[in-house]
């Protein structure tokens, strides 16, 4: 590889990493909507939980789930050539 490669300049690259960054997160949301829905309605229909149970859970999954899944991922900045990165 070459020593001087600089892709600071390369809109492309850029780009290109927004649209990893936005599909990173919309997958991030399905895995968590699939989670929650799996789980409430395992718990509602072949638990004795019921409704109340599997909602409750539902809502606890879903918390930790966005605290754990989505939001820290929605904090990064989408240039590459921001510090923190």
């Amino acid at each position: 590889m070459d020593a001087d490669f600089n892709d600071t300049g390369k809109p492309e690259l850029l780009a290109h990493e927004q649209t990893y960054h936005g599909f990173s997160i919309l997958l991030r949301w399905c895995m968590l909507g699939l989670a929650t829905a799996i789980s409430t309605l395992t718990l509602w229909f072949a638990t004795p939980a019921g409704f109340l149970g599997g909602l409750v859970i539902g809502i606890v999954v879903f918390a930790v789930g966005y605290a754990i899944l989505v939001r820290r991922e929605e904090k990064q900045p989408l240039s590459l050539w921001v510090e923190g990165r």
